[in-house]
């Protein structure tokens, strides 16, 4: 996802590809409301009945006003969330705040917005209200610069909050204007003589915008007429039965479910049954992950493609609008397909065939973590992130302890190295307090959460995983696991500044041949640290010697992480001896290896050594923009240079060098240039930074 609006300015807001019909008060007032300029509501809230438009409404008046926040407008889309507790991860996760620290994420988000004026769209909140409440109530008062923009079925009840309850269309304005151009979507244009027929459809469906859009794309196949007689028929059946079963919540949301009713009435039988099964997917899905979770019984996966075109061209799932091979459902959608799945009596069977999906996923990843396919492994992470935390949470709800730490092992140590950090120890936690039986699962899972606790400088915790891996890997008597379990040791010691105990450990570990598998992974993070502890102590010949074995070692796997890591020391070694030329090239190959796997802390650290090669080279000014750069992505991770006094020594007689070469005034200038470029403008001004 990128940290960049269409329009160049910071924030994570969509592209309105569709026209917006109407609204036109409600969209004033939103964004009266929203001028931080003028507007008094840093606390506003959309309210209405699912299917209404609060979303859509939300996003435009953001967008419009998105302007007037230089720190950008941040959409938090919390509808595949499955717990409370998760809202504020969720949070740092779209404003790609990838923070390793311990802290409470508030902490952490208050921390990075101190000074910042932003917006915070927090998208369907109801089924989290309390988590959402939590969030708001703790962040507001910190930060006076933010602003929270909400959409519910119900409000937050803070005080200070501006409710906008969202009415359904007018029918004879927007409601019909809405219809007709969602109807000539489908190559259908409606003139003045099919007006009143239109109206009336439009007020057999309460002017709920999503039940009008669901029964205009109809006209793709049925007249108008054939549409108003079969709404006003209102199909009896166990649909409607199902829309109304619940006997709850205000009239227009039953309205809304029996037309969404109606549209799954019209729909083939199959069409109906993948409909209901697709709903267990969280966030999005693929047409191979549909096959995989989907087919079975009177639903074969060689139909699946077909259906889904179907259900597509009905407006029943709709493409992703970043990904035009991944699917999503509304939720409105979605929730009619989970009722529609309970009473199949399917829920259980297909939520555990979700589980067991990304279970394969999760450990094929670990399986070719060290190879050539590190990067498309780490793209799939982070596209099917939504759907691995509710597959995990299955597991962890289950009555499986097995499984749930077979699955917390893999997902945990891919979530480790794609930057979900906080996710991994969650899940890591609860899975080793469920099950303690011995066996490769457990060795994975202790070895990742003492990997996790290093990275978030946790060092009591690491040292004692660190002896809990030891013990695991020698019952497991894989000498591969043994080599593991000496990188959390050694780590946990270098960290701590105990470097001649840390090489020792380190050095001392039996040198196999590299696997391809997380293992291998581990056997190269191995001499990454050793690498590390040798540089600090000043010995840069053997810190230089290790680090060419592990790139050499990274090219012949083909993976990039532990790689990416070697290039960047190799280039602080180059740039001590005075190779200037060779230390930028070497920082420049390591961030973008960095940058393909999307690693923060890795990147920091390159751009930290580019700053100082560019400037030794003589171009101060580009050296204080990279430094800007550099700080930006260090504040992403929360831990300014991991908490090292060694590296933030360095970076501060950096600092001092290029100021003392051009200048407080240049300096100054050309840092907070660098500080204010996105995260991905600023990788590219790196990259290509010799050119411009």
């Amino acid at each position: 996802m990128s940290d960049k609006t269409a329009g160049g300015r910071p924030g994570n807001l969509p592209s309105q590809t569709r026209s917006f019909i109407g609204r036109l008060e409600e969209l004033g007032r939103l964004e009266r409301e929203l001028d931080p300029g003028a507007g008094t509501g840093r606390l506003v809230s959309v309210i209405g009945t699912g299917g209404v438009g609060k979303t859509r409404l939300a996003l435009r008046a953001a967008g419009r006003i998105d302007g007037a926040y230089p720190d950008g407008a941040w959409l938090v889309e919390l509808s595949p969330l499955h717990t409370a507790g998760l809202v504020g991860l969720a949070v740092v996760e779209a404003l790609r705040l990838t923070d390793r620290s311990t802290r409470p994420v508030t902490e952490v988000v208050a921390e990075w917005a101190e000074g910042k004026r932003l917006l915070l769209v927090l998208d369907s909140c109801e089924h989290v209200l309390a988590g959402c409440v939590d969030f708001v109530e703790e962040l507001l008062p910190l930060l006076p610069g933010l602003r929270v923009l909400v959409t519910s079925r119900e409000p937050l009840g803070l005080p200070g909050e501006h409710v906008l309850h969202l009415d359904p269309l007018p029918i004879a304005d927007d409601a019909v204007a809405l219809f007709a151009d969602r109807a000539a979507e489908t190559g259908r244009t409606l003139d003045d003589s099919d007006r009143p027929v239109v109206e009336a459809v439009c007020r057999r469906l309460d002017g709920i915008p999503l039940a009008i859009e669901l029964a205009a794309v109809r006209l793709g196949g049925i007249t108008l007429d054939q549409l108003s007689g079969l709404l006003g028929e209102r199909l009896p059946s166990r649909l409607d039965l199902l829309a109304a079963r619940e006997g709850e919540g205000p009239p227009r949301h039953q309205t809304l479910r029996t037309a969404i009713g109606w549209s799954h009435e019209l729909c083939a039988p199959l069409e109906r049954l993948l409909w209901a099964r697709l709903s267990v997917f969280a966030g999005g899905f693929c047409v191979s992950a549909a096959d995989a979770v989907c087919a079975g019984g009177p639903l074969p996966a060689d139909l699946i493609p077909g259906l889904l075109a179907r259900l597509v061209e009905q407006s029943i799932v709709g493409r992703h609008p970043t990904d035009p091979a991944r699917y999503r459902l509304l939720d409105t959608v979605r929730e009619f397909g989970t009722d529609w799945l309970r009473a199949l009596g399917e829920e259980h069977t297909v939520r555990l065939r979700h589980r067991d999906h990304y279970r394969w996923l999760a450990r094929q990843g670990c399986a070719e973590w060290n190879t050539a396919r590190q990067a498309a492994w780490c793209e799939r992470v982070l596209t099917e992130h939504a759907n691995l935390r509710a597959a995990m949470d299955c597991a962890l709800t289950g009555s499986d302890g097995r499984v749930a730490l077979a699955m917390a092992s893999d997902i945990g140590f891919l979530w480790r190295h794609c930057g979900y950090v906080r996710d991994a120890r969650h899940c890591l936690d609860q899975a080793m307090a469920a099950d303690s039986a011995p066996g490769p699962d457990r060795t994975r899972a202790v070895w990742t959460r003492g990997a996790v606790a290093l990275l978030q400088g946790d060092l009591e915790a690491a040292a004692n995983w660190a002896v809990r891996c030891a013990d695991a890997a020698r019952e497991e008597a894989d000498p591969a696991a043994v080599v593991a379990a000496l990188y959390l040791r050694g780590g946990q010691l270098a960290l701590s500044g105990r470097l001649s105990e840390a090489v020792d450990v380190l050095a001392g570990a039996p040198r196999l041949p590299v696997r391809g598998d997380w293992l291998g992974a581990a056997q190269l993070q191995v001499r990454v640290a050793l690498s590390y502890a040798y540089l600090l102590r000043g010995e840069q010949e053997r810190a230089r010697a290790v680090a060419e074995e592990v790139r050499a070692a990274s090219l012949a796997c083909g993976e990039s992480w532990a790689g990416a890591f070697a290039d960047g020391l190799v280039a602080q070694i180059d740039l001590a001896r005075g190779d200037i030329g060779a230390s930028v090239a070497n920082a420049r190959t390591a961030l973008a290896g960095h940058g393909l796997l999307h690693n923060t802390v890795g990147a920091a650290m390159a751009l930290d050594v580019l700053a100082a090669g560019i400037g030794a080279a003589g171009d101060g000014r580009r050296a204080a923009r990279l430094l800007g750069i550099g700080e930006r992505v260090w504040e992403l991770t929360g831990r300014a240079q991991m908490d090292s006094p060694d590296l933030i020594a360095t970076r501060r007689s950096y600092e001092l060098r290029v100021r003392g070469e051009i200048g407080d005034p240049a300096y100054e200038k050309a840092y907070e240039e660098g500080r204010t470029m996105a995260y991905e403008e600023g990788l590219d001004y790196a990259a290509h930074s010799h050119s411009r």
